[in-house]
């Protein structure tokens, strides 16, 4: 993964193979642009040569300042790197630095525009004044921090020819004072994050034949167990002795036997409980209910709900922060075969419940159930649910925004968080006459809509695991079916592929979570 320093070199004389600039769309109708703070130096070493320096000559080249656009200048002596890039910011902001998703996507397509590079130094406003507040400089330097190395980021597993450059090697970031405290914790944690970010994104681009349940269990375990994290894996025999009906329903189909991996974090003298569940649905031909070929192959990302836990955990045992979390990741396959399950069948699930099947290709709230409520007798106050559950999230929210679901307050909250990171989710009810159309006729509940109704898809899913949450536990169902996965062209910091969303959304929970005592 791409390395993070701090430097407070004067930016003119770093040694590195390029040096990263911002520049602000002028809108003032004259087609100027505007540098940002910060690269002082940089125009000044360009001031003496010929058509109007810096500014000027980014604008002949074609730059506008757009947020995320890349316009490369060779320096030819004036700096010591090589390389001079101007990375877009939009308009400048009136007495303020820019909001930390533009230094994000501003950092990220920077990198990604420089693959190949071993070094390359990121000279971007952290805040509106010469010396930045505390809080400014945290912000500043850990939104610049993941955008970097998101935005560098390559999956390249499969490759036998090296078609690609390889990512950018290093980056150091300025700041006023690169031995500061805060600032050097602000990029540790960064590092922290990414990596969780990056192993998520690692394991969701895996090929399905390759990541199958009892693979990514034992991955999830050996990345767990090096982080001195508790874990425990359940297999079929155990599922089965436990009562995890839905897990094993879904399984069924598959020569891939189920799994459970259960993910504990207990520092001492912690006095909240936060549970995590993800959908780990390894790869879903929606078994009987059988999906359409186009676009199939992307349901290896089915499994995008655990991989996120599961790195979250990780991430958590090296953040520390003073509250238990305790993670569940359900793994399955489902599979369309003689031994999978039908439309029509009944399961007994984990807490007891009688499900009736009406379409084997909601199988992600299936497994879900049986891990919430497993995860609700560890009594834990807040509990977060990730999953790839419903393409109506899709249809509802667009491919960027997740949708949630659960207790008003929490979900809020997960709004609130996700605003912060950069991965937006909006609130959405859970109405009696959507849990009313899920009566069955033979058992408790019916798994969809009792007449096949698809109206309020995403919202049936999230009324459907409602049923497993115990009383007295605060619940969010966060549907990112959308945004877990990216298949246009890169952009900002998002590559194509999985995206590792919400770990950063979780990792900002918790640590908010811990600090309320």
């Amino acid at each position: 993964m791409t390395a993070l320093n701090l430097v407070d070199t004067d930016p003119a004389e770093l040694a590195v193979d390029a040096v990263v600039v911002g520049v602000y769309a002028h809108d003032g109708g004259d087609a100027k642009l505007l540098l940002a703070s910060g690269a002082e130096s940089v125009a000044a070493a360009f001031s003496d040569r010929p058509g109007g320096g810096l500014a000027e000559t980014l604008r002949v080249l074609g730059a506008s300042g757009a947020v995320g656009e890349v316009t490369k200048v060779a320096a030819f002596g004036a700096v010591a790197a090589p390389l001079v890039v101007a990375v877009g910011l939009g308009p400048e902001p009136a007495g303020a630095a820019p909001a930390a998703e533009t230094l994000r996507r501003a950092a990220g397509a920077a990198t990604r525009a420089l693959a190949g590079s071993a070094s390359v130094a990121l000279v971007l406003p952290l805040s509106d004044r010469d010396t930045p507040t505390d809080d400014e400089l945290t912000a500043g330097v850990r939104a610049v921090a993941e955008g970097a190395v998101l935005g560098a980021y390559q999956f390249t597993g499969y490759k036998t020819k090296g078609v690609r450059k390889d990512p950018v090697r290093k980056v150091v970031l300025h700041v006023p004072d690169a031995a500061a405290r805060l600032a050097r914790a602000a990029v540790k944690r960064s590092g922290t994050v990414t990596s969780a970010v990056t192993r998520t994104r690692d394991w969701i681009n895996t090929a399905p034949n390759e990541l199958r349940p009892p693979q990514f269990a034992e991955q999830a375990k050996d990345a767990a167990e090096a982080a001195q994290l508790d874990v425990t894996v359940l297999d079929e025999k155990a599922l089965a002795k436990q009562g995890y009906g839905g897990i094993l329903a879904v399984g069924l189909g598959s020569a891939a036997a189920p799994r459970m991996v259960r993910i504990a974090y207990e520092p001492a003298g912690a006095t909240r409980r936060v549970a995590l569940v993800g959908k780990g649905i390894t790869f879903d031909t929606g078994g009987v209910s059988i999906k359409p070929a186009a676009g199939m192959w992307e349901m290896k990302s089915d499994m995008s709900g655990a991989a996120a836990v599961v790195s979250t955990m990780i991430a958590i045992a090296a953040l520390k922060p003073k509250v238990a979390v305790v993670a569940y990741a359900p793994m399955a396959e489902n599979m369309a075969s003689g031994s999978a399950y039908r439309p029509g069948d009944v399961v007994t699930m984990y807490n007891g419940h009688k499900v009736e099947v009406l379409n084997t290709d909601a199988e992600g709230r299936m497994i879900l159930g049986d891990a919430i409520a497993r995860a609700c007798e560890d009594d834990p106050d807040y509990l977060f649910e990730v999953s790839t559950l419903t393409g109506g999230q899709v249809i509802a929210l667009g491919k960027r925004i997740s949708g949630v679901m659960g207790t008003p307050e929490l979900c809020e909250r997960v709004r609130d968080a996700g605003e912060r990171v950069g991965e937006p989710a909006w609130p959405m009810p859970l109405p009696e006459d959507v849990r009313k159309g899920m009566d069955s006729e033979v058992a408790d509940i019916s798994q969809v809509n009792a007449g096949m109704d698809r109206a309020g898809h995403m919202l049936q899913g999230g009324v459907f695991l409602s049923e497993f949450v115990a009383e007295g536990v605060q619940w969010a169902h966060i549907d990112i079916a959308g945004p877990s996965y990216h298949s246009g062209e890169a952009f900002g910091y998002w590559a194509k592929g999985g995206t590792g969303v919400p770990v950063r959304t979780l990792i900002g929970l918790v640590e908010e979570i811990a600090a309320e005592g």
